[in-house]
């Protein structure tokens, strides 16, 4: 259920991607009972929404759009598996699992199949920062979504059953995606190394011997301290009507009491003088592979703009300049993937190259590390530029089509950038970027002695058996 948001990164942008909708201005208030504003609208094609505190802290954003007779409700809780400790990680990710065992009034299992017999769909993930639920149905079932998630947060079953039950299905999970996987330890190996000494080290989906350490009241005490009104958010999209909707919301999120939420980890990484390696040795490696990672600014910062698009440049297409240097020229690679993976707190950006069947780790290392080399001191030229930028236009312009993608759209800029109306002026920003915006942020974050490089050599190659 939590898929990894590096290699989600890989393929696309996270949650720097939204469609801009037709529809009125923005609707805002700061309470239920609070006069609203309008907003005019800067453009033609922009997301409508309205957005309040319930009395409890509940963050509560609507978007109706009756285009189609359906409605997605996204409810995202502010904790991710940095709010852990270091020898309880996990935690978070387990309770993406948990929640869905049942609660006080809704029988163990019976929440996927309540949401299947009418007709929707549900799911969850987890990220260093966030913990999310999402479920989409036909309009009219709005109020089961509601009863659902109002339950989850006041009433979760939490025993002795379901965590036995959930132990076992997290295990089997890392061992399927991690453990089992060629090259799957990627992401837990690079994380432990660009953010050492901070709450990003350990990845979501925890150790599998703390899990087991963990007594049920220490995961009982993880809800009680976290799930709560004043640390969730939760967006509403589709098809219903505004008024009607808040009272529903009222009814069933109202009577759940707010809490004292603890103070979030500090995020202070010790700074990077040198270079920093790591060599992989593990039996499923297929070909020998390599990452050079650098520590950049977390996703709220100016120049994360300017990073999204120098990777989508780098490394985004057949026609990108690593994947036509490595693949095409050279031949050296099967494939080469770029990404900045940037967080609440912190972030990185990431090229990751897999060679050719006998290629030297040396040989891929040092081309990478030329072309990073043409961009600081060259720059981009203004073909690849425009191409850039055109590939995240189109991008923006096709992400949300559906009622889920502009629900989670709207209430992560709220949490993150607490700015909702920021989903609709997101395009404004990357196209503000320049060609030199690129060359400065690869001279500025991209340095030698702030790499990091992880290693992946096959199994039996001269450099495995080399070390001890």
């Amino acid at each position: 259920m939590v898929p990894s948001r590096f290699f989600a990164r890989l393929a696309a942008a996270c949650f720097l991607c939204f469609l801009l909708w037709s529809a009125p201005a923005n609707v805002q208030a700061a309470d239920d009972n609070a006069p609203t504003t309008e907003k005019a609208a800067a453009g033609s094609h922009r997301i409508a929404f309205t957005e309040y505190d319930l009395p409890n802290g509940l963050h509560v954003i609507l978007a109706p759009d009756a285009t189609a007779p359906v409605v997605s409700s996204y409810l995202l809780y502010h904790v991710g598996s940095k709010d852990e400790r270091p020898d309880r990680t996990g935690f978070a990710h387990f309770f993406e699992h948990l929640m869905f065992e049942g609660s006080e009034f809704i029988a163990r299992g019976q929440i996927d199949k309540l949401i299947s017999s009418a007709g929707g769909n549900l799911n969850a993930s987890t990220s260093y920062d966030q913990t999310d639920y999402h479920i989409n149905l036909p309009a009219n079932q709005l109020a089961l979504a509601l009863w659902i998630e109002s339950e989850r947060m006041l009433h979760a079953k939490i025993d002795e059953t379901g965590v036995e039950t959930q132990r076992q299905v997290v295990k089997e999970e890392r061992r399927m995606r991690y453990d089992n996987q060629p090259y799957g330890g990627l992401f837990e190996e690079t994380s432990r190394l660009v953010f050492k000494d901070t709450p990003y080290a350990w990845v979501p989906i925890g150790s599998a011997q703390y899990i087991d350490r963990a007594t049920i009241e220490e995961f009982r005490d993880f809800y009680k301290t976290w799930y709560r009104p004043n640390n969730a958010t939760l967006a509403l999209c589709g098809d219903f009507e505004i008024e009607s909707t808040k009272k529903l919301i009222a009814e069933y999120f109202g009577p759940i009491p707010r809490a004292d939420l603890p103070a979030r980890a500090r995020v202070e990484p010790p700074e990077q003088r040198q270079e920093q390696t790591h060599l992989v040795r593990r039996p499923n490696t297929p070909l020998p592979a390599t990452l050079h990672a650098w520590r950049v600014p977390p996703e709220t910062d100016a120049d994360a703009y300017a990073l999204d698009l120098l990777s989508n440049l780098l490394a985004t297409g057949r026609s990108s300049r690593l994947y036509r240097r490595l693949v095409d020229t050279e031949q050296v690679a099967v494939s080469v993937q770029a990404f900045p993976y940037l967080q609440e707190s912190i972030g990185m950006l990431g090229v990751f190259a897999i060679g050719q069947r006998g290629v030297d780790l040396k040989k891929l290392d040092a081309l990478l590390d030329e072309e990073i080399a043409r961009v600081q001191k060259d720059g981009v030229t203004e073909e690849e530029f425009q191409k850039t930028r055109n590939g995240k236009e189109s991008e923006l312009a096709g992400a949300h089509g559906s009622a889920a993608t502009r629900a989670r759209a709207l209430a992560h800029y709220h949490v993150f950038y607490h700015d909702t109306g920021l989903v609709n002026t997101e395009l404004e920003r990357y196209l503000a970027v320049t060609r030199d915006d690129l060359q400065r942020v690869a001279k500025k974050y991209l340095t030698a002695d702030t790499k990091n490089l992880i290693s992946y050599p096959p199994m039996g190659s001269p450099t495995e058996k080399s070390k001890p």
